[in-house]
């Protein structure tokens, strides 16, 4: 259980500090409108990937044990590009562009939809964590649940730590979101290394 409740984690933490537009929307409107108008963002997630869940666990639960671990081995791959992401970012210290935004409606709703049309949540549950859901809920439905617990208190906490520091730390935020992305790249490399090691032995069992 506790491997696959630490990849849950670490993914989180990444997924939510990984330069895109979701936290190019979420760092703008915590300089725009401050913690107080801009934390809401933070739980866009929670609504957002409602359909992503359904739709790829309902595609997921009707393939074989052989598709299951390719898409192990195709998340692994995953991780590893977006490893190399994070480390471009971490090394040319580069900051994502935030427009001063003024948004229609509210700022949860607006993220929702950011999140939701992105391809965060769908590359993550198709190649990661739904066939992480998948293997801990046939092991143990608890350990199921703990899982998407883990992650998504881990995503929520991660983002309002993003509009805290934006909002008000602005010279602290660049430094400190730059130690994040580079430990997120170390932890994205290293559990990158181990799904594809995972995908290939069970591919070639």
């Amino acid at each position: 259980m506790y491997p696959n409740l630490l990849l849950a984690l670490t993914y989180a933490f990444a997924a939510a500090v990984q330069p895109g537009p979701f936290q190019a929307f979420i760092v703008s409107q915590a300089l725009g409108k401050g913690w107080r108008g801009a934390w809401p963002a933070a739980l866009a997630p929670l609504i957002s990937d409602v359909p992503v869940i359904v739709i790829v666990l309902l595609a997921l639960s009707r393939v074989s044990e052989t598709m299951i671990s390719g898409l192990r081995l195709g998340g692994g791959v995953l991780l590893l590009f977006l490893a190399w992401g994070s480390y471009r970012s971490w090394r040319d210290d580069r900051e994502e562009a935030t427009a001063d935004a003024k948004p229609e409606g509210t700022t949860l709703l607006k993220a929702v939809f950011v999140n939701l049309l992105g391809p965060g949540p769908w590359l993550g549950w198709s190649l990661i964590m739904g066939p992480l859901l998948l293997d801990s809920w046939r092991r143990s439905r608890v350990e199921g649940v703990l899982l998407v617990l883990v992650f998504y208190v881990t995503m929520v906490a991660s983002l309002i730590g993003i509009i805290l520091l934006f909002s008000g730390a602005r010279s602290l935020g660049p430094r400190v979101r730059r130690m994040s992305i580079g430990f997120s790249a170390l932890a994205l490399a290293g559990f990158g290394v181990a799904q594809v090691w995972i995908g290939v032995r069970a591919l070639g069992g």
